[in-house]
């Protein structure tokens, strides 16, 4: 073999491990941080006028690496578990998959999470002691999630640690960031964003709700049955949609509206029987409805700030 051939080859498994550390971080799933922070900019924009253009880069940055880290700590944590078994309806995992070792994958948890705190500490510099304490909050949170004697993911309560943090904490946080004070209307936002996030989680447990009860999970699906799942992902899709008209003017937040035929096909595709592998896509469109909505809002804004009233 001549060092050309073994340059290629070289240069072939670095691309392999790239794209395996790419999907180990799960690229789809960070819409669900960016969103709700570009919504509470852009409402912070509209309200005051002005835009801290690198505090906004700082805040979708440490967002971003937060949900990095959560993913990769929950990839191995499951597999140490048992959780990620060969009958796994989700895409494949990492550490299931024997790509990289729990602790390797654990390792570059600990440094997204690095990542999200150095950054932190650039916005605590703007925000002070309350965003120091929301960004240690989170993080911890990031951690608590798959990891001590009663992980949040393995419980009841997990859509709930959604709607707090990647709802209201991440637009009201994103928002007090940018204008230094917290209003009613950025944490109505939050709670706007966090619907449909928390709908994704509520999906992603109902795909897995055989595997999860024989990995001993007990989630909100195991709670309520399928039946009444199905009902709360529907309210979820759509009682997001009047806080987001409350949350700015009716004239610059009805746009949010032109993505309700998007939830209708949500909701009916699931009430139609849509199961197992075929959930996956369904996860993902869900995920996009909430950034569908947060782009929405955002030109409604935008507009207003263009031509105002």
């Amino acid at each position: 073999m001549n060092s050309s051939t073994l340059a290629l080859t070289r240069w072939e498994r670095l691309r392999r491990q790239g794209e395996r550390w790419i999907s180990a971080a799960r690229p789809r799933t960070l819409f669900l941080a960016v969103s709700p922070v570009v919504a509470g900019i852009a409402l912070a924009w509209f309200e005051s006028g002005q835009l801290a253009f690198w505090t906004a880069l700082g805040t979708l940055v440490g967002a971003t690496a937060i949900q990095i880290g959560t993913n990769l700590h929950n990839d191995a944590a499951d597999f140490e578990r048992g959780t990620d078994t060969p009958d796994r309806l989700g895409p494949p995992r990492a550490s299931a998959q024997g790509w990289f070792t729990p602790a390797q994958v654990k390792g570059a948890a600990h440094l997204a999470f690095l990542v999200a705190f150095l950054v932190g500490l650039l916005l605590v510099v703007r925000g002070g002691w309350p965003i120091l304490l929301l960004g240690l909050a989170a993080i911890v949170a990031g951690y608590a999630y798959t990891s001590g004697p009663r992980p949040i993911a393995y419980g009841p309560y997990g859509e709930l640690f959604v709607l707090a943090f990647f709802g209201v904490a991440a637009t009201a946080g994103s928002f007090y960031l940018q204008s230094l004070h917290l209003s009613a209307s950025s944490l109505l936002l939050g709670l706007a964003c966090g619907l449909p996030a928390a709908a994704v989680l509520l999906l992603n447990n109902y795909r897995d709700f055989d595997t999860d009860a024989r990995a001993g999970r007990r989630t909100l699906n195991h709670l309520l049955g399928k039946a009444r799942a199905r009902v709360l992902y529907a309210g979820l899709l759509l009682g997001c949609l009047p806080l987001f008209l409350l949350s700015a003017p009716l004239a610059h937040s009805w746009p949010a509206l032109l993505a309700l035929p998007l939830a209708a096909r949500l909701i009916r595709r699931l009430f139609q029987g849509a199961q197992g592998r075929a959930l996956n896509a369904l996860l993902g469109q869900t995920a996009l409805y909430q950034v569908a909505l947060v782009l929405l809002l955002s030109l409604g804004l935008a507009w207003g700030l263009a031509w105002p009233r």
